[in-house]
């Protein structure tokens, strides 16, 4: 009895010894994983910070280029027909958010989606303008129809989305 007795005298604080330097150990490794973890993060986000910048950056000027103020003044010729005028603006519409189709890649799914329907949105007001006036009629009445709807809405699509996408960019820093 008195050699259990001392046996359990060593095993026990040695046991307690040993579970404690476990703990400790399991710990360390589980801070180094964090560590390690959060060095990972800053890297992947000092990479890849300029490219999500410059995401935003690309997706607010597509919003300025195919607001349909912004096409008319930039794409109008009082010769042509309303028709003549709305393929050439929704060609213009298309071939910009083609350009940029791949910056989706790197804004919120949220941003990405209003960048659609903004899209949308100006093709539907193009295509509304259009068809008020007739397709036949000079493009000037066209785009007099197209800045009389634009100036009816409180907020257009496209800058509803440039705010959003300014907000998002300015919760990445």
């Amino acid at each position: 009895m008195d050699i259990l007795f001392q046996l359990a005298l060593i095993i026990v604080p040695s046991g307690g010894v040993m579970l404690t330097a476990i703990y400790f150990f399991k710990r360390e490794h589980t801070n180094q994983k964090i560590q390690v973890h959060l060095e990972l993060k800053k890297q992947r986000q000092k990479f890849f910070l300029p490219s999500r910048v410059e995401a935003y950056q690309r997706c607010v000027l597509l919003m300025e280029r195919i607001h349909p103020g912004t096409l008319i003044m930039r794409l109008h010729k009082p010769n042509i027909t309303s028709q003549m005028l709305q393929k050439q603006l929704l060609k213009a519409i298309r071939e910009e958010f083609d350009h940029n189709v791949a910056e989706q890649i790197f804004i919120s799914p949220k941003a990405w989606e209003m960048v659609k329907k903004s899209k949308e949105e100006s093709v539907k007001i193009i295509n509304i303008a259009c068809d008020a006036v007739g397709k036949e009629e000079p493009s000037t009445k066209m785009a007099t129809k197209l800045f009389e709807i634009i100036a009816e809405l409180e907020n257009m699509p496209t800058e509803i989305t440039i705010g959003l996408l300014k907000k998002e960019l300015q919760e990445l820093f």
